[in-house]
């Protein structure tokens, strides 16, 4: 079965995950992905707590190169590399490779169709030299604020500024794939952590357009929908409940057998049903005490009003729908642990996306692609011995 990128290649100078995580896009839509990195390995191999499984979570289906950029040897490899690439993703710091001799300039003269994805913190602007992490741009862009409690920020609990923003700048390398169709011209593309946390923004700033000024976090937040709100259950759980609609309310009435609540007619509109808060809220609290969490899933789920029960990461690994529905891949991370991680969240008629390679190690494939280039095994080995390769 054919991969729809299949035909692509991309070099990706990446750390972290803002810049693997675009590669790894391209990556498992069936496009060569080179992940260059150090002789020594890619710091992010290294790093501990929340960081302990970020290189082996975006660089699946990846070759790996581990070679020293900064010697002769090196960038003869790599120039000769972005000569046959249509692909260059890199996430480094303001000027690094552009230092390296390998910034946007130098490489399109070496190949006109090279589509260069830069991946920063901030896009054109007084910013723009500076640096960023996920987290700044949170507590930048009002992320945090809207996310924590009133005088206690607080960041989102996944990377989902730097995931965003490896999103963007995947679309806007695509659509200039496309447009390189026509014109037989790359380009330079960029996507940034802090304009893409003001376009997460956007639906509250819109807010604060009609509010006429400030709006409170998320937690202080008056819902737009009459009940959708975390309840506690008999056995001590958790579940969130969300009507949305008068449709649902009246389900909910029914299968929870609170006729009462349905003849009320204070209660007939959401809105009424809003006005209503003071004694509505203690008194669906006080009926889904009565209820275990398993009791609470099943009737909501006769109901066909939205419900979830409060998971944590570690849930996801046995969910039915992810199992059931082929969404994990069986990967064999660095280090030999083996874990059940998710796959591109997309399908695609008469297209199975499948994982053809685990994670590699620092390496994995450079005497494959040396080799491909034309070099020897004697000219490998020589640089092997040098640390210009490994």
């Amino acid at each position: 079965m054919t991969l729809p990128l299949q035909n692509i290649k991309v070099l990706e100078f990446t750390h972290a995950i803002m810049g693997p995580a675009c590669g790894l896009m391209f990556a498992d839509l069936g496009a060569e992905v080179i992940h260059i990195e150090p002789v020594e390995g890619d710091s992010t191999r290294r790093l501990k707590g929340f960081g302990l499984g970020f290189f082996s979570f975006y660089n699946r289906n990846k070759k790996s190169l581990a070679i020293d950029l900064k010697s002769p040897e090196g960038k003869t490899i790599i120039y000769k590399l972005v000569k046959e690439a249509d692909i260059v993703i890199e996430n480094f710091g303001p000027g690094t490779m552009e230092r390296l001799g390998l910034g946007y300039e130098t490489l399109k003269k070496l190949n006109e169709k090279l589509i260069y994805c830069a991946l920063k913190g901030f896009l054109s602007g007084p910013y723009e030299k500076r640096h960023a992490l996920d987290e700044v741009v949170q507590m930048m862009g009002g992320l945090a604020y809207m996310t924590g409690r009133p005088g206690d920020p607080l960041r989102a609990g996944t990377s989902i500024i730097d995931i965003t923003g490896a999103m963007f700048g995947f679309i806007a390398t695509m659509v200039s794939l496309y447009e390189r169709n026509f014109t037989g011209k790359g380009k330079l593309v960029k996507s940034a952590l802090f304009e893409t946390t003001a376009f997460t923004m956007g639906q509250n700033m819109a807010y604060s357009a009609f509010a006429g000024g400030n709006i409170p976090p998320m937690p202080a937040r008056q819902s737009v929908w009459s009940v959708y709100r975390i309840f506690e259950s008999q056995d001590q759980a958790q579940v969130f409940v969300g009507i949305t609609s008068d449709r649902h309310w009246a389900r909910f009435c029914e299968v929870f057998d609170r006729a009462d609540l349905l003849a009320n007619e204070k209660l007939a509109t959401n809105n009424g049903r809003i006005d209503e808060h003071s004694w509505l809220m203690p008194d669906l609290e006080a009926m889904f005490k009565q209820y275990t969490q398993a009791e609470i899933i099943a009737k909501c789920d006769i109901a066909e009003i939205p419900f979830s029960p409060i998971a944590r990461p570690e849930d996801l690994f046995e969910d039915i729908q992810l199992n059931e529905g082929k969404s994990l891949w069986l990967t064999k991370m660095t280090g030999g642990v083996e874990a059940k991680l998710p796959k591109l969240p997309i399908e695609i008629e008469n297209t199975e996306l499948t994982l053809r390679m685990n994670p590699p190690e620092i390496g994995e494939h450079t005497q494959e692609i040396l080799a491909k280039l034309g070099y020897t095994k004697a000219e490998i080995e020589t640089m092997q011995a040098a640390n210009i390769v490994r």
